[in-house]
């Protein structure tokens, strides 16, 4: 072995890689597509699977808000507001989680053009063209 002692071993280690990074990304690119390939089934099994856990629902409805144009400093208290929100903040009508859309299904309402999120409603509510500044103060209690 050329470096016996560890710190000339690390040393020559990282110069190594800094020199050859194209070359051992590149390789490593090779080998992910590769395993991506021959695993193909399994990891769409395993991602299938995910997407029912607590984590992998709060991690795909996060990424379909920012995907929208939904901007907040934090995602992760939203979606705390979002499930925590029983009733429409407009209409009190019963929220539902139902796979697809209903008038009492739960909807995260947003400004378009700002991405500014205005609350909690049902389908029925923001679909509608409810949002007037009369709701606005009476959503933040103003």
């Amino acid at each position: 072995m050329p470096h016996k002692d560890p710190e000339k071993r690390r040393e020559y280690q990282r110069q190594y890689h800094q020199k050859h990074k194209d070359k051992i990304t590149e390789k490593r690119r090779e080998y992910q597509r590769q395993y991506r390939q021959k695993h193909k089934e399994r990891l769409a099994e395993y991602k299938k699977e995910y997407k029912k856990t607590p984590k992998g629902k709060k991690k795909n409805r996060i990424g379909n808000w920012k995907n929208i144009g939904i901007l907040s400093d934090d995602y992760d208290a939203l979606y705390e507001r979002y499930l925590a929100t029983e009733n429409c903040e407009f209409c009190g009508v019963v929220l539902t989680e139902d796979r697809y859309n209903t008038s009492t299904t739960r909807c995260l309402d947003h400004d378009h053009e700002s991405g500014e999120v205005r609350g909690v409603l049902c389908h029925s509510c923001n679909s509608k063209d409810v949002f007037s500044f009369n709701f606005y103060l009476k959503i933040n209690n103003l």
